[in-house]
C-alpha cells in the first residue's frame, strides 16, 4: 500500500474536472479529437464540437450487428471503436473503424470468440493494445470471472503477441465487474478505469512475469466507463457522468509532463 500512496503523490493526486458538456449519448464513454468530442452509447456515436458543444453528426448502427460499443479513440485518421456483444454469451468482439468527420463506418476487424469482451483499443509503441473484460455476474462466460480480464498486445496483422493479467490490488476493486476503459497516457503509463468506481488505475508493464504493476489509484469524477486522453492537450483526460448524460473534461497532473 505504501508504494501505491507514494506513486499517487508522484503522479499528482486527484484529477480536477474543468468542464462539463451535456451529451445524451454519453452512456459508455467518450473519445477526444483535436477539434471534436465523440459521445458513445451502445450502438450510437455522436460528434460534438469541442469548443461550442454543438452536435455535428450522429451515427446509429443496426443493433444486431453493433450491440454494444464500449469505447472509441482517434487513431491516425480513424475513429477506432471496441465492440462486443455484452451481456450475451458466448462473448465475441470486434474493432470498428469510422470516418471521424462523417462517422461513416469504414471497416471491421473481427476478433471472434475466446478470451472475453473487448472494452478498449489503443495504439502505442508500434502495436495495437486491447483489453478483454470478464465478469462474475451479467455477461459472465462459464468458467471465467473478473480475474480473467486480460490486456493483449497485437501486431499490425492483429496477431496476439503478448498478454498480461491484472494484479489483486486492481481486481479487488473492480469485482464483480471488469475494466471498462483505458489507454496509454502522455507519461507512457497505462491508465485503466472500472465499471462504476470514481477512480483510475495507473499501471506499467512488469519487469518480469505476466501481471501488470499497479502504481497508483487516482480519484476522478467519472464513475468508471471509458476514458480518453486528449493528445492535443497533454494531461487532459475525458470521461463521462453516465447518470447525467455528461462529458467530463478533467485535468490530471501526471509524471513526465
Amino acid at each position: 500500500m505504501g508504494v501505491i500512496v507514494a506513486a499517487t503523490a508522484m503522479l499528482g493526486g486527484s484529477a480536477e474536472t474543468v468542464r462539463r458538456l451535456p451529451a445524451v449519448e454519453a452512456r459508455q464513454g467518450v473519445a477526444a479529437g483535436p477539434r471534436d468530442l465523440y459521445a458513445i452509447a451502445n450502438f450510437r456515436i455522436a460528434r460534438y464540437d469541442k469548443t461550442t458543444g454543438e452536435r455535428r453528426a450522429v451515427w446509429e448502427g443496426e443493433k444486431a450487428r453493433f450491440p454494444h460499443l464500449n469505447s472509441c479513440a482517434i487513431i491516425a485518421r480513424d475513429l477506432v471503436c471496441a465492440l462486443s456483444n455484452y451481456p450475451a454469451v458466448p462473448q465475441w468482439s470486434s474493432v470498428e473503424f469510422f470516418d471521424p468527420v462523417t462517422l461513416a463506418h469504414r471497416r471491421t476487424v473481427a476478433l471472434g470468440q475466446g478470451i472475453g469482451s473487448l472494452t478498449w483499443v489503443d495504439r502505442h509503441d508500434g502495436a495495437w493494445w486491447a483489453m478483454f473484460a470478464n465478469y462474475d455476474v451479467k455477461g459472465a462466460e462459464p468458467g471465467r470471472d473478473h480475474r480473467h480480464t486480460l490486456l493483449v498486445r497485437f501486431d499490425d496483422a492483429w496477431r496476439r503477441t503478448q498478454s498480461w493479467a491484472l494484479p489483486p490490488s486492481v481486481l479487488d476493486r473492480i469485482a464483480p465487474m471488469s475494466i471498462s476503459g483505458g489507454g496509454w497516457g502522455p507519461d507512457g503509463r497505462l491508465y485503466l478505469t472500472g465499471h462504476d468506481r470514481p477512480e483510475m488505475y495507473a499501471m506499467t508493464l512488469p519487469a518480469g512475469g505476466a501481471v501488470l504493476d499497479h502504481l497508483a489509484t487516482i480519484p476522478i469524477e467519472a464513475a468508471g466507463q471509458a476514458i480518453d486522453w486528449d493528445e492535443s492537450q497533454p494531461g487532459m483526460l475525458y470521461g463521462i457522468d453516465r447518470a447525467g448524460g455528461t462529458i467530463l473534461q478533467m485535468k490530471v497532473a501526471t509524471a513526465g509532463r
